[in-house]
């Protein structure tokens, strides 16, 4: 006969009041607070992403996924003209535009900043 090991006691599940107080407060003082800061006192924001663009704008809501949802953002980004065979070589130009609001998944959020201008 195989005896079996004894059986570990179960750890109960965590208490979801418990969980939510721990996360606010991880909110509060933890990376997360520039943007609870931001949601808070309605300041912008510049957000660096994937795509080599910038965002300056004011966040309206997120999660813990740095999920987004942002208003009157700026977004900022460089592209190379192209040039024909011979030409010199074009300067980059410093594109903008306007979105009023805007969902950004956070995965593609690089780094949050508060907005250095004030």
């Amino acid at each position: 006969m195989s005896r079996r090991p004894p059986m570990k006691e179960k750890t109960p599940p965590p208490d979801p009041e418990e969980q939510e107080r721990k996360e606010e407060e991880e909110f509060r003082t933890g990376p997360m607070a520039v943007l609870t800061d931001s949601v808070r006192e309605q300041t912008q924001i510049l957000i660096n992403c994937r795509n080599n663009k910038k965002l300056l704008a004011r966040i309206k809501a997120f999660d813990r996924h740095m999920n987004m949802v942002l208003e009157n953002v700026q977004e900022m980004w460089t592209e190379l003209p192209k040039v024909g065979k011979g030409q010199k070589k074009a300067k980059p130009v410093n594109k903008f535009r306007f979105i009023s609001k805007l969902f950004l998944r956070g995965d593609s959020v690089i780094l949050v900043v508060k907005n250095p201008a004030g």
